[in-house]
C-alpha cells in the first residue's frame, strides 16, 4: 500500500523486525504511581499568595531594640493524608542598623535552606554553635545565649518543634539533676542582676561586659557603666 507524505520530512529511523514485535514499554504517563501526585518541598515550588507563620521576639541585653524573627510556613498537600508544613521563608526586622548587612545575608541563606527541601532541622545546631568573640549574654530565664545568632536559631528551633519537625526527646534523671544544679548556680550567681530595682539604672541601659549588668549608657560619646565604672575609653 501506498502513503502520499505531503508534509515535509524533518528526520528519519529506520525501524528493525524484532522492534516491531518487541512490546512497546510502558511510560510512567499511561501507569502513573501514587506518589507522583504528592508534593515535596523543593527549590521549583512557587510561593503561594498567602503563608501561614508566627513572628519571634528577640530582645537582647546587647541592644536597645529588639529583633523580630518572623518564620512563614507553606501547606503542602492539604487535605490529604501526606499534608505536611514546612518553613519557606525568615524575615528579620528591627530598628537597630547595625547588623543590617548580615542579617539580609543571613535570612536569605536561610530561606534558600527552607525552599531546598529535606532535612532543615541541622540549621539549628548550626547556628546556636556560633559564639560572639566578645561574649554571650543570660537571655530572660538564665539560659545562656554565646551570640546573637545563636539566639536566632533558638527562635528558628522553637518553631520547628512548634510545626513538628523537631520532637522533644525528654530528658533522664541525670540530666534533670545537672539542670537544676546549674540553675541554682545560676540563681545564686546572675539573678541579683535580673533583680535589681529598675530605678537604680536608666531603662535604655546595656548590658555591662564585666560585672554583667544592665547599666551601661552611653556618656560622652563613650560607653560607661553605671554600676562598675568600666568605659570603652579607658
Amino acid at each position: 500500500m501506498t502513503t502520499k507524505i505531503a508534509k515535509k520530512i524533518v528526520s528519519y529511523n529506520v525501524v528493525k523486525e524484532e522492534d516491531e514485535q518487541a512490546p512497546a514499554p510502558v511510560t510512567a504517563k499511561e501507569e502513573p504511581s501514587k506518589e507522583g501526585k504528592v508534593v515535596h518541598m523543593t527549590e521549583t515550588l512557587e510561593r503561594p499568595e498567602m503563608l501561614l507563620g508566627s513572628t519571634y521576639k528577640v530582645k537582647t541585653p546587647l541592644s536597645e531594640h529588639a529583633l523580630y524573627v518572623t518564620i512563614n510556613d507553606v501547606i503542602l498537600n492539604p487535605g490529604t493524608e501526606h499534608e505536611l508544613r514546612r518553613p519557606f521563608e525568615v524575615f528579620i526586622n528591627s530598628k537597630n542598623m547595625d547588623h543590617f548587612q548580615w542579617i539580609v545575608a543571613l535570612t536569605r541563606i536561610i530561606s534558600a535552606v527552607f525552599r531546598k527541601g529535606g532535612d532543615v532541622t541541622f540549621l539549628v545546631e548550626e547556628l546556636r554553635s556560633v559564639f560572639d568573640p566578645r561574649g554571650g549574654y543570660f537571655k530572660k530565664g538564665g539560659k545562656y545565649m554565646p551570640s546573637l545568632v545563636a539566639e536566632i536559631g533558638d527562635a528558628i528551633e522553637c518553631h520547628l518543634r512548634l510545626i513538628g519537625l523537631l520532637k522533644d526527646d525528654g530528658l533522664d534523671e541525670h540530666q534533670q539533676k545537672l539542670i537544676k544544679e546549674k540553675r541554682a548556680q545560676y540563681d545564686a550567681v546572675v539573678k541579683d542582676a535580673e533583680e535589681k530595682d529598675p530605678g537604680d539604672f536608666p531603662d535604655n541601659a546595656q548590658l555591662c561586659k564585666k560585672c554583667q549588668t544592665k547599666a551601661a549608657i552611653v556618656m560622652d560619646g563613650c560607653l560607661t557603666c553605671l554600676n562598675c565604672g568600666d568605659s570603652k575609653c579607658g
